[in-house]
């Protein structure tokens, strides 16, 4: 008998013939969503053309082709910069600190919103919670440098209480920077965040919860038991989503609310592309530097996505 190999084809690709046929079947959604993906094209993947740059010394007003191939050396320049670890270090700290403590302090406010069964209250929290996001971080600047400048609030309240016996710069201290910085980011995104958590409970059985009640369960058994469990896989998704994000630390608020004084906590990868890009002009560097930022945030979503659905049958893809 002759061996037969087997050539199983792979159960994951879709045939031409069947995206052909959604074509036709779901025209009017293709329609819909031709406005959309028309603007993904041409504000997020023709851009991304522009980062050959990264690989010439690029001069302004010259063409591409009268630049100088230069290869891997911006990113040998960049991790032969005294600075590069300082940049670093503040980048991961900045976004672990919101991996962290900014992407679960949604999923208990929603749980906690939850537990509220009054409609009119409940809804008032959610509508206050959401508004600051809507704020910018001009406002919001603003609003820190009220409360905890010299002559702020905060000063002036613990100053009456004896607390302190001379006012505290927080703004120009480099041991509160990544608190105040985080607290403004919780304080803007959370209800907004939780947005999707509070619409996954929603979608959760009811009549789990009045099985669990049956059971003996209290309010804290019900969110520990079911509710949680219920919402597992949208907590998975968007923490895999984030884990792209660990190089995005924040560009507007480190430099609205830094200063000199506290460049030394605050300065991550964004403001060092921004700094070398904008205000010194290495369009080369500061590009290439970015593209090393997205190529590791694709990586870890990758390695993160591969890793969830070995342990927890989970994936993004």
């Amino acid at each position: 008998m002759k061996n037969k190999k087997n050539k199983s084809p792979n159960k994951n690709r879709i045939p031409a013939k069947e995206v052909i046929k959604s074509f036709r079947t779901q025209k009017q959604m293709w329609i819909i969503c031709a406005g959309a993906l028309l603007w993904v094209l041409i504000f997020c993947y023709i851009p991304m053309m522009g980062n050959i740059i990264a690989f010439f010394d690029y001069i302004p007003g010259r063409s591409l082709f009268e630049c100088d191939f230069i290869g891997f050396k911006n990113w040998i320049d960049f991790f032969s910069l005294p600075d590069m670890w300082r940049v670093f270090r503040n980048t991961l700290v900045i976004s672990g600190l919101s991996m962290t403590i900014g992407f679960v302090m949604p999923i208990i406010f929603a749980l906690l919103l939850n537990e509220i069964h009054h409609t009119l209250f409940k809804k008032v929290i959610q509508t206050i919670s959401y508004l600051p996001y809507f704020i910018s971080w001009v406002v919001v600047a603003s609003i820190l440098f009220t409360l905890l400048g010299t002559e702020g609030n905060i000063n002036s309240l613990l100053m009456h209480f004896g607390w302190i016996q001379k006012p505290i710069s927080f703004l120009n201290e480099k041991n509160y920077f990544w608190g105040i910085l985080t607290s403004a980011n919780i304080w803007k995104d959370l209800g907004w965040s939780a947005i999707i958590y509070i619409s996954a409970i929603a979608g959760v059985d009811q009549e789990l919860y009045q099985a669990g009640a049956v059971d003996g369960l209290g309010r804290f058994g019900k969110v520990w038991h079911i509710t949680l469990p219920g919402i597992a896989p949208t907590i998975i998704l968007l923490f895999i989503m984030n884990i792209g994000n660990i190089l995005n630390a924040g560009f507007e608020q480190q430099l609205l609310i830094g200063n000199p004084l506290t460049k030394e906590v605050y300065e991550n990868i964004d403001t060092y592309v921004y700094r070398y890009g904008v205000q010194i002009g290495r369009y080369s560097f500061a590009t290439a530097v970015g593209l090393m930022k997205s190529v590791i945030g694709f990586a870890l979503v990758m390695i993160a996505n591969k890793i969830s659905a070995k342990v927890t049958d989970m994936r993004l893809f």
